[in-house]
């Protein structure tokens, strides 16, 4: 499993792992893949700095990333107190009356915080600038293409810029404003995604964008028989995300053990996409948090960062209750394999070696 992003980034295999834990981004670097830290979830740059420099320290050495989110169409200045003036009480009424309903008890005294400023895209910036103060050598930007001074600053220090696209044009768009490298992510997929299904979308980017432009395939990859028919599909690697929740590493994140039954016991169709989470469409697991809103009478969900803001305590509340039947957890139809919980080098090492045994395979139908 060798293509020219290997050599690029100098890494064994071209497996590019998003993660909001330190902990498995390291393990995965380790194992020869690389690791991409999301930095969405880190209101204080400090905090993003100890956790670069701990990155820094545990990787051997080896190439790692990091993720932003710069959304380009919504406010970029403003505190989360400011943009809370904007959130209709309405909104705020139904998320109270949905958790006491649900059952889900409030916090304890003095505990929560306020919504993820990672949405913002001040705070995106400052995630950059930290991450220049580190190693990575590659910086994605979940929402489209980073502005273009980012990415000049970025390639200028020798960091490689990834971008993701739901669309073709989108691709194209990216390329045209310099992005290195291109992530097509499909409907399958975790989290923020598009409208279009991997196999179909994968090989329409890489026609799009032309040889030259490396491609990563994303969106329902969890086994190396996916990741064969990805880079079948003419991508040179691919952008893993939601395999890595089911890992022993990832509990250092989060030990709420909801998560874990909740895709312990999911299947491929317990997912569902909505703007419920951020206010931009995501996939996430089916559970009684999003059929509330789907419920006649419920509202329709607020524009990106306010919906974040606006839920952000809520998904608190939610995931320290620790009831699988309502946790608000983005994850892709992937999560249907997702059956145990496994060290990020096993998981690592199987998805080489079905790889290659799938590669073999092919060869012996093909009568190579």
């Amino acid at each position: 499993m060798r293509t020219p992003l290997c050599d690029a980034f100098g890494i064994e295999y071209p497996i590019f792992a998003f993660t909001p834990s330190e902990h498995v981004a390291a393990a995965v670097t380790r194992a020869g893949g690389l690791g991409v830290l999301g930095c969405v979830r880190f209101n204080d740059p400090d905090e993003l700095d100890r956790t670069l420099t701990w990155m820094d320290e545990n990787t051997d050495g080896k190439p790692y990333g990091v993720d932003v989110v710069m959304p380009m169409k919504i406010p970029t200045e403003g505190t989360s107190t400011d943009l809370s003036n904007y959130i209709p009480e309405e909104h705020k009424k139904f998320v109270d009356e949905t958790l006491l309903k649900l059952g889900v008890p409030p916090l304890p005294e003095g505990e929560g915080r306020e919504g993820v400023l990672g949405w913002l895209h001040s705070m995106a910036r400052s995630h950059v600038d930290v991450a220049l103060q580190h190693r990575p050598v590659l910086i994605a930007n979940a929402l489209g293409t980073p502005p273009n001074d980012v990415i000049a600053e970025c390639q200028a220090a020798g960091l490689k810029v990834a971008a993701l696209a739901g669309a073709p044009k989108h691709a194209q768009s990216h390329v045209a404003n310099g992005v290195d490298i291109i992530i097509a992510q499909g409907y399958e997929a975790g989290g923020h995604t598009g409208e279009i299904a991997s196999m179909v979308l994968t090989p329409d980017i890489v026609d799009a964008v032309g040889p030259e432009v490396p491609v990563l395939g994303a969106g329902g990859i969890g086994s190396g028989r996916q990741i064969a028919a990805s880079l079948g599909l003419g991508a040179q690697g691919v952008w893993t995300g939601s395999i890595w929740l089911g890992t022993q590493e990832y509990r250092n994140l989060a030990s709420n053990k909801g998560w874990e039954t909740a895709f312990l016991r999911a299947t491929s169709s317990d997912t569902v996409r909505t703007r419920v989470y951020t206010g931009k469409p995501a996939r996430l697991l089916k559970t009684k948090w999003t059929q509330a809103w789907e419920e006649e009478g419920a509202p329709q969900p607020l524009p990106m960062p306010l919906q974040n803001l606006l839920v952000a305590d809520a998904h608190n509340r939610i995931n320290a209750s620790g009831d699988p039947d309502v946790i608000s957890m983005p994850v892709g139809q992937i999560v249907g394999r997702m059956n145990e919980v496994r060290p990020v080098a096993e998981v690592m090492a199987d998805l080489v070696a079905e790889f290659e045994a799938t590669v073999k395979n092919l060869q012996g139908i093909a009568g190579l």
